[in-house]
């Protein structure tokens, strides 16, 4: 993996006093960013965490030192150094003048997509989802180098804030033989992506941020129309677009269905559901957890069919170091509940949210004799199907026995309505001492995360 970071010409645009301090500096290389604030010292921040670099606090002086060295602010109100990929974002007062500065450091990290090359070469269009600073921007703008040169398409990148190919006329050597069309105003946006499309015949199309929805109606236009996409968007997993309104459209777009008796019935759910409205303008969806580990949608189409029903959704994880070779897991149980606690992995944490969701009747003093092991689980389903607590079974592994006898099961599991109307079953269970679950909906996640806490 090879990294061009040009971060000598950023140190040298900052004062003096900074600039000798930064180039002795034994972590340098993992720069992420330096904070200059008026009246504070000057901050540097690193992958391993904050730190000062000076006990002088900055001045007017300062800040204006810095900015007279670099291109003139943005309506956005970021600048850049010519010929680099640096980024440097103003705060100003209420009389417009500036009095912070942000310094991010901008690189071109070469080798980093190997993990998701087969994507590439599968012409689908492509999101990716991550947190701000996860490092979206140095993906795409790799993506853009080898869909360019190796794979040898014609790649245009709609650059709005200049993040992609630096700041700069001539665009920086990351992006290779891509070509670059730059934004005058943010709000423009969606109108150079069709023009992109309408004037250079473009086979794929790059583009970065994508948060408003004409932007995403102006995606949607270009994928249909047979063009490759390559965006970014906020967002830590696949279910933050499903609950944007403004993103949703990316996935399909989300609509309100009402159901008849029948098909309601049959389906086991409510008569108003949450339906998928259209096909995809992405195909894949990446998720950046970490920038060593990603998450992979390769079928979003049926990814957010089973979101939308509360089922699981099948994806896999791809891990990549410097030493190690990538390694690729499925994942077989990631739900719509357990992905917005991805980041959450220990089970005591996931189980205070998940006893919200389903309750115990019983109040028995003993809690230890709500746990069974799986050799002793015969469960007995009120209003639910049997064919539901199956496929937990083949799923997760748990091996438990399904039984229409009360006095033969360990623990009933049911709707709350239902057993509420049947107090008859309720005191039988008190008298054999059966614990009772009740769930306030019929979810295979629900029922799965109570399987597996019996079963701990």
């Amino acid at each position: 993996m090879n990294v061009n970071n040009d971060l000598r010409k950023l140190i040298d645009n900052l004062p003096f006093f900074l600039q000798e301090h930064l180039n002795h500096h034994p972590n340098k290389d993992k720069l992420i960013e330096i904070v200059l604030d008026l009246g504070r010292r000057p901050e540097a921040r690193f992958v391993s965490g904050p730190e000062y670099l000076s006990q002088k606090i900055i001045s007017w002086q300062d800040i204006d030192y810095l900015t007279k060295r670099i291109s003139k602010f943005s309506n956005e109100n970021r600048a850049g150094i010519e010929r680099t990929l640096h980024r440097i974002s103003c705060i100003r007062n209420r009389q417009f003048l500036i009095n912070g500065l942000t310094c991010r450091v901008g690189r071109a990290v070469f080798g980093t997509i190997s993990v998701i090359r087969d994507l590439l070469e599968s012409k689908k269009s492509i999101l990716i989802l991550g947190k701000p600073g996860v490092g979206k921007t140095t993906i795409i703008r790799e993506i853009a180098r080898v869909l360019a040169d190796e794979m040898e398409k014609r790649v245009i990148i709609i650059d709005t804030s200049n993040e992609i190919a630096g700041d700069s006329d001539i665009p920086h050597s990351g992006i290779g033989r891509a070509r670059r069309m730059q934004v005058a105003k943010t709000e423009l946006q969606h109108q150079v992506m069709l023009e992109a499309v309408e004037n250079h015949m473009p086979q794929v199309i790059i583009i970065d941020e994508i948060g408003t929805e004409l932007e995403v109606l102006a995606a949607r236009t270009i994928a249909e129309k047979g063009v490759q996409l390559v965006g970014t968007t906020h967002g830590n997993c696949l279910e933050n677009l499903i609950k944007n309104p403004p993103l949703a459209d990316l996935i399909g777009g989300i609509q309100y269905v009402t159901l008849s008796d029948d098909e309601a019935k049959r389906r086991g759910t409510q008569k108003s559901i949450l339906e998928r409205k259209a096909y995809p303008a992405f195909e894949i969806i990446i998720e950046i957890n970490h920038q060593n580990s990603w998450t992979i949608h390769e079928d979003v189409k049926n990814s957010v069919d089973l979101l939308l029903r509360g089922n699981f959704t099948l994806g896999q994880t791809r891990q990549f170091s410097l030493t190690e070779k990538i390694k690729i897991k499925s994942q077989k149980f990631n739900s719509y509940q357990n992905s917005l606690l991805k980041n959450r992995t220990n089970l005591n944490d996931s189980f205070l949210l998940i006893t919200n969701n389903w309750n115990s009747i019983n109040k028995l003093r003993d809690k230890k004799s709500l746990k069974l092991s799986s050799k002793n689980l015969v469960i007995y389903p009120y209003s639910l199907s049997n064919n539901l607590l199956k496929e937990v079974w083949l799923k997760m592994g748990f091996k438990f026995v399904l039984t229409n006898e009360i006095r033969k099961a360990s623990l009933i599991i049911g709707l709350k309505k239902h057993l509420k109307q049947n107090s008859k079953l309720i005191s039988l269970a008190r008298q054999k001492n059966i614990p009772i679950y009740s769930l306030n909906q019929v979810s295979l996640y629900q029922i799965s995360k109570l399987i597996q806490f019996l079963c701990s």
